[in-house]
């Protein structure tokens, strides 16, 4: 397999499929260009113990999965836009609260968008970050939270502060 070789549901060792799909409300409403569909297409393997997402692509689905556990935990479907582009035209979230804790609606659409911005693209994704801190700070209770400390514990992102 090249480096380029797109990664496919055999990549992992074990994944577990999303075992009670919740339909999301919410999904982002950005729009990814062609260039982007192609680089989500090939996914993405967390490369060491803090990283903590896998995903990979089957046909027009995202499929998130958490690296340590194998679990599913998103997925979103993508559909082309008149004028090129793709969006998300649906997308489920766990809701086996043994297997995933969401923090709601919109946390939930605000991950999607995160994960794959920041994570397959590698985008700053700056205004997705700060939103994760402002509702993660919210969901509990607490306005101290340090940005680096949220960002590394959900996303395995390494702060850029």
């Amino acid at each position: 397999m090249t480096a380029d070789a797109p990664l496919t549901r055999e990549s992992f060792r074990r994944l577990q499929p999303i075992s009670a799909p919740k339909p999301m409300p919410q999904v982002p409403d950005r729009v990814w260009t062609d260039e982007d569909w192609d680089r989500i297409q090939r996914g993405y393997r967390a490369r060491d113990m803090d990283e903590k997402w896998n995903i990979f692509v089957e046909a027009d689905v995202v499929f998130m999965h958490r690296s340590w556990t194998g679990l599913g935990v998103y997925e979103a479907s993508f559909a082309p836009v008149a004028g090129g582009g793709r969006r998300i035209s649906s997308a489920v979230v766990e809701a086996d609260g043994e297997r995933y804790r969401s923090m709601g609606d919109e946390y939930d659409r605000l991950m999607i968008e995160l994960i794959i911005s920041a994570i397959v693209l590698g985008e700053p994704a700056a205004d997705l970050r700060a939103g994760l801190v402002e509702l993660t700070a919210r969901a509990s209770g607490k306005s101290d939270l340090p940005s680096g400390v949220v960002q590394h514990s959900v996303l395995g992102l390494r702060s850029e502060s």
